[in-house]
């Protein structure tokens, strides 16, 4: 538990991540920027938040499938059930103990509002912000899901977590993309996982050779981190990893069906276009020229059409 307030340095960290441009398209963090900056924004009402964290540490190493360049990486956190929905019910089962035992009121958040969550985590005690930005803890390592529950009962605050990165830099070494301008300060637009679930656009073209295999998120900087030899394995049953989306062969993803495909990913110009570029590295130019006849004069999006013409320029 802890006060509704954020450290002066998580706020000037917050303003030097937007003034700098480092969010890329998620407008709605600048957007929101005043309300982030103080949970009493959110709700004036609020006197004390309680946060919670929910062990998702996988049972074997999420970075072997990097190895394997046939496969797709597959962000651990999104391997399972969808996190939001399966901690928001066990935060309102806690939420509603906590009014009939004590009364007053409260509202519960899970990474769908203008939460500040590791910092409020932080001085909650549950981990502290490592060198990678996200929240480490002695016993879970960098495997930790975080829910807010704000209430006006006036709790007594528990004591914050010290630091325990120490002189490490394992995270910031193994980033492929260098996203990491310097220890607790992360640039989103190089990030993968930013690139490959926030980002709108295409994919910068001169990191998606560094980005290897990773088809969706990227759990390096996490995976690395020294505290998780303490994490204890083995999540909850509903949180346990689909076989499906364990480093699924991308030529299985490549040859599905068009009704197969839908219910797996979204048949957006942006797949097509990122598929232009993939072609452009993996066939023969005469192969690719053969493709192109085919295919790109029938294709009406300009940003496909694009990618076309720079596979082909590249490939002369």
């Amino acid at each position: 538990m802890t006060r509704p307030e954020i450290s002066a340095q998580a706020r000037d960290g917050l303003a030097r991540f937007l003034d700098e441009g480092q969010y890329g398209d998620m407008e709605w963090m600048a957007t929101h920027r005043e309300r982030r900056g103080d949970p009493r924004a959110m709700w004036a009402q609020v006197r004390t938040v309680i946060m919670l964290g929910v062990n998702y540490g996988p049972d074997r190493d999420p970075l072997s499938v990097l190895g394997s360049r046939d496969r797709g990486a597959i962000s651990v956190y999104a391997q399972g059930d969808d996190y939001h929905d399966f901690i928001k019910k066990r935060l309102k089962r806690l939420a509603r103990w906590l009014v009939a035992q004590a009364g007053g009121d409260v509202k519960v958040f899970v990474d769908t509002a203008a939460v500040m969550e590791k910092p409020l985590a932080a001085a909650a005690g549950i981990g502290w912000q490592g060198k990678h930005t996200n929240l480490v803890s002695r016993q879970f390592g960098s495997w930790l899901f975080l829910g807010a529950i704000f209430t006006t009962l006036d709790l007594a605050p528990d004591p914050a977590e010290a630091d325990h990165c120490g002189t490490c830099r394992a995270c910031l070494d193994v980033c492929p993309t260098a996203a990491f301008p310097a220890p607790y300060r992360l640039d989103a637009r190089r990030c993968i996982s930013y690139l490959t679930i926030e980002h709108k656009g295409p994919i910068p073209r001169a990191l998606r050779p560094l980005m290897g295999n990773r088809i969706y998120g990227c759990d390096d900087c996490l995976a690395v981190c020294p505290w998780n030899k303490y994490a204890r394995q083995g999540r909850e049953a509903k949180l346990a990893a689909r076989a499906t989306l364990q480093g699924p062969a991308l030529a299985d993803l490549a040859g599905l069906d068009d009704p197969a495909f839908r219910r797996m990913a979204d048949p957006a110009p942006l797949v097509r276009g990122a598929a232009v570029w993939a072609l452009g590295r993996l066939v023969a130019p005469d192969a690719l020229k053969a493709l192109a006849a085919r295919h790109r004069t029938a294709e009406l999006d300009p940003v496909v059409r694009d990618e076309w013409a720079a596979a082909l320029k590249e490939t002369a």
